[in-house]
């Protein structure tokens, strides 16, 4: 049995868990914890607090996954003043081979360990087995990437699909963009700013500002409060999530038009990653949104802004789509990822 550690390291919570993994490479969690990330100077210490806590040997192999880029074997967290440097990782830690991961590529690695109830089919499709498989996911950004057989296992691929323009397709979306622009005075808008955390509060407040509908005291409250707290690192509300809870339990007219086209924009970027790559290996939805709001996806025209691409309908109905139910999909990719090691 091999000793391994894998992490999803993030700029608020850091999760580690100790697996054990056996010559078939079948994982077994023996331990986990979750720490939060600002309560310590650098990655170093949370590791060594929670293998004392384990009371367990030193990891032969360890795994994180960070949430910012990987560049030569270092990281800088986003939201954090760590920085993570894989050869001073081992030296202090004393564990033989660490690798670090961007966490959406360990999302990627993730997808091929989840079981059959950390998925919820929303298109069975027609499965192919060597075909390319597809990741997107909108949360505070929106990420993409995809995985390739390579003989008897998958390589993934990340990639920067969700800074790819935003494309309008009716009036409504269109009024939407001309409002980014102005707002941000800048020259274009990417997707990442429709189809995120973010994306959310930008098309509320687009509603609001044009009055399609009513605001309720208790979401304006929670929206003024972010608003004023703009450019403070450390936010006391999250309007995002309270807009998306309000549309799911119906409860707020103007919260569930802005999820209607949120979703509506999410079901057609969906559906020009998978025209670009023909996952008919699966195109799965990660992020921390999709299954929060699960009953409007289901209900609404994810599926058909997904499917509407003209005469490439036909082939992007055959493509198998599921939203991810497990949240801790990426500490799975990190694990496997040690594994592989």
């Amino acid at each position: 049995m091999t000793l391994l550690l894998a992490g999803d390291i993030g700029g608020t919570k850091t999760i580690l868990r100790l697996v054990e993994a056996s010559d078939s490479q079948s994982l077994h969690t023996i331990y986990q914890e979750s720490y939060h990330s600002a309560d310590f100077p650098d990655l170093v210490p949370i590791v060594q607090q929670f293998l004392a806590k384990a009371n367990t040997l030193i990891p032969q192999k360890a795994c994180f996954a960070i949430a910012g880029p990987i560049v030569e074997n270092t990281a800088k967290l986003t939201n954090l003043i760590w920085f993570l440097d894989t050869e001073r990782l081992q030296q202090e830690l004393g564990i033989p081979q660490i690798s670090l991961i961007n966490d959406f590529t360990a999302i990627g690695y993730g997808i091929l360990g989840l079981e059959t109830e950390d998925l919820h089919t929303l298109q069975v499709g027609q499965c192919q087995a060597e075909a390319p498989i597809a990741i997107i996911g909108a949360g505070t950004g929106l990420g993409q990437g995809f995985l390739i057989k390579q003989g008897n296992s998958y390589k993934v691929f990340p990639s920067e699909g969700g800074h790819v323009d935003f494309a309008p397709r009716n009036e409504i979306e269109f009024q939407l963009l001309k409002h980014l622009l102005e707002k941000h005075r800048i020259q274009r808008i990417s997707v990442e700013r429709v189809v995120s955390g973010m994306g959310i509060v930008s098309i509320y407040q687009f509603l609001r500002d044009r009055k399609f509908a009513t605001e309720s005291p208790d979401i304006a409250e929670i929206v003024r409060t972010w608003e004023q707290e703009a450019g403070q690192e450390e936010k006391s509300v999250d309007p995002g999530a309270a807009i998306g809870t309000a549309a799911v339990e119906r409860r707020d007219r103007l919260c569930e038009q802005t999820l209607q086209l949120f979703i509506n924009a999410y079901g057609a970027e969906a559906g020009n990653l998978a025209l670009k790559l023909l996952p008919y290996g699966g195109l799965y939805i990660a992020g921390g949104i999709a299954p929060k709001i699960l009953p409007l996806i289901e209900s609404s025209d994810f599926l058909f802004n997904f499917t509407q691409k003209g005469r490439m309908r036909s082939l992007l109905e055959q493509i198998p789509l599921y939203i991810i139910l497990n949240s801790q999909v990426g500490l799975i990719g990190a694990a496997l990822c040690a594994a592989r090691l």
